[in-house]
């Protein structure tokens, strides 16, 4: 199973996909990494892995679409079979899901459906739940609400903060995705 990784930041779950793959509990290669942000740590951390890793900053584009035009390019050097987004802090317009349907991974850090979008840790604990999570995800053309592959329930414990929670579901996220990605690899 050949994989892309997008990212724009630390790349905390490429580091773990990257780790479950050197550690023989994910058979899958990483074909390239793709970032938005030149300055991004998790693209730094892939070049030093030895990866085939490119800054492509939606920046440097006139339009939303000619910057996806320009990964979609890089990526079908790669062929990949997946394309993992691991904390990619962009929208994907319908074109570019429609290149690789049901193909594109995310992982959110809430019990989707409930809180999509950002901050969706301050919008448990602002709701009061007692249990959040993380949810991987294929994308669709709707923000994070394609077809559900894993899901970790993390529980909300009195006193929690934004950062807390957010540590608590980050240690889930980055099983949750070597475990969505084991899945689909079975069904290959």
């Amino acid at each position: 199973m050949k994989l892309a990784v997008l990212l724009s930041g630390r790349g905390s779950n490429f580091a773990a996909i990257h780790e479950a793959i050197a550690d023989r509990r994910l058979d899958a290669q990483i074909a390239t990494v793709i970032s938005n942000r030149a300055d991004a740590a998790g693209l730094a951390r892939a070049k030093d892995c030895g990866y085939d890793a490119h800054a492509i900053p939606h920046r440097d584009y006139p339009t939303r679409a000619a910057h996806e035009e320009e990964v979609l390019r890089v990526l079908a050097l790669h062929e990949p079979d997946y394309i993992v987004l691991a904390g990619y802090m962009r929208l994907l317009s319908p074109t570019f899901v429609a290149a690789y349907p049901n193909r594109i991974l995310n992982i959110h850090p809430s019990l989707l459906p409930s809180f999509p979008g950002v901050d969706a840790q301050a919008q448990a604990l602002r709701h009061g739940v007692k249990i959040s999570g993380c949810t991987v995800h294929l994308v669709d053309e709707n923000l994070d609400a394609g077809p559900i592959l894993v899901q970790r329930a993390v529980p909300v414990v009195d006193g929690d903060t934004v950062e807390s929670l957010s540590a608590r579901i980050l240690d889930q996220e980055h099983e949750a995705y070597v475990e969505a990605l084991q899945k689909l690899k079975s069904k290959t």
